[in-house]
């Protein structure tokens, strides 16, 4: 099973965040973590964002049905 990674860059553009609410989100365990890839790189599974947005969305549809 192939398992793509993905940069910040990319990590903003497919979830609409800028990079300090990512951040943050992550210290408040509110957003997956990220993957150090070396000293000074990083990079998120795109499984692992791909299943938060998922939630976000189920979330806002059960919020918007109440």
């Amino acid at each position: 099973m192939s398992k793509k990674l993905m940069r910040l860059p990319e990590v903003k553009q497919r979830v609409g965040l800028c990079r300090s609410s990512i951040y943050s989100r992550i210290s408040k365990g509110e957003f997956p973590t990220s993957i150090s890839l070396g000293d000074r790189a990083v990079g998120w599974l795109e499984s692992d964002i791909e299943q938060w947005l998922d939630e976000r969305i189920a979330a806002s549809k059960v919020a918007n049905d109440e």
